[in-house]
Order: structure tokens, then C-alpha cells, then sequence
């Protein structure tokens, strides 16, 4: 009597196995774009409700508020600004725990704040990842992401600040 093998060889076991892997790898590939633009997207949402809260400030003290490192001086939850749990003074109120970023905090790459009380800037240091060519500004990158580039400086960063505030 012969018996009926109806299952698969190790060959076509293998070569499915590969395709498998291959296809997997194609799709984590391109999930870490859509990754990279939605911390960039998350980027904008926080640095923007940051400058909603220092604007209310703004609106209770007269002045705005001052960074954790004093007057005129960037500070930042990251080494090389300070590495300061609240790097903006009396939000308190309208934002309890300032946002870090999503993926960096070291170095130089932070969420930083700058203020002299008449004016301010809040930036998201060399952390925007999907921004094309490392310059916001370019024609490739949304409408958005090119209006909130900084005019004064090279690095990839994007930037909410008062009118005074520009070429910080």
C-alpha cells in the first residue's frame, strides 16, 4: 500500500520562510518613515503648545517667561543646554510638565527655549528627522515645516518665536 504524503517539501518550507522575511523587512523599512513624520508631526503640536502657554504667561505677567538658564540664554532638557526638568520658569499653570522630545535628549538635541522677557523662541534642536535635505526651508518640505524655519541659521531646526525674536 502507498501512503498519500500530502505535505509541504523542506525546500518550499524555506523558500516561503524567505519571503516572509523579505516582505517583513520591506514593511519596517517603510514604517520607520511614517515613524520619523509622526514624532516631526508631534514635534509641531508641542512646541506650539508650548508657545500657547508662554503667550498666556505673557498675558497674566506683562513680560515672558524666562528660561531656567536666565535671561537671554538657551535652556533645554538636554546636556548641552542645561539639562533642566522645567527649562521654562512659571508655566506651571497653564502647561504642569513641559514636553521633551519624542526620540532625543541628549546632546544638543532638545526642545530649547530663549527668552529676555520681551521677546522669546522655542525650537526643536536638530531633532526633525522627515525634514528633506537637513534644510526646513526646502521645496520639498510641507508648507508648514518650511514657514516655521529659523532664517538665521543653518541647522535643521523648525521654530514658534515673537517678532523680536527672529534672527535668534
Amino acid at each position: 500500500m502507498k501512503s498519500n504524503n500530502s505535505g509541504f517539501t523542506l525546500i518550499e518550507l524555506l523558500v516561503v520562510i524567505a519571503i516572509i522575511g523579505l516582505l517583513s523587512s520591506i514593511v519596517l523599512v517603510s514604517m520607520q518613515g511614517a515613524r520619523e513624520k509622526a514624532r516631526d508631526a508631534r514635534r509641531i503640536q508641542e512646541i506650539t503648545q508650548i508657545q500657547t502657554a508662554v503667550e498666556l504667561y505673557y498675558d497674566t505677567h506683562g513680560q515672558y517667561p524666562l528660561p531656567a538658564g536666565g535671561s537671554g540664554v538657551w535652556s533645554g532638557h538636554c546636556p548641552n543646554y542645561g539639562n533642566y526638568d522645567k527649562y521654562i520658569l512659571g508655566l506651571e499653570l497653564w502647561l504642569p510638565n513641559l514636553p521633551l522630545d519624542p526620540k532625543f535628549d541628549e546632546g544638543s538635541q532638545c526642545y530649547l527655549y530663549r527668552s529676555n522677557g520681551i521677546d522669546y523662541i522655542i525650537i526643536t534642536h536638530f531633532t526633525m528627522e522627515s525634514v528633506v535635505g537637513g534644510d526646513p526651508s526646502a521645496a520639498g518640505n510641507p508648507t508648514n515645516i518650511q514657514q516655521m524655519d529659523r532664517i538665521c541659521c543653518w541647522q535643521p531646526t523648525i521654530a514658534v518665536y515673537s517678532s523680536g525674536a527672529r534672527n535668534w
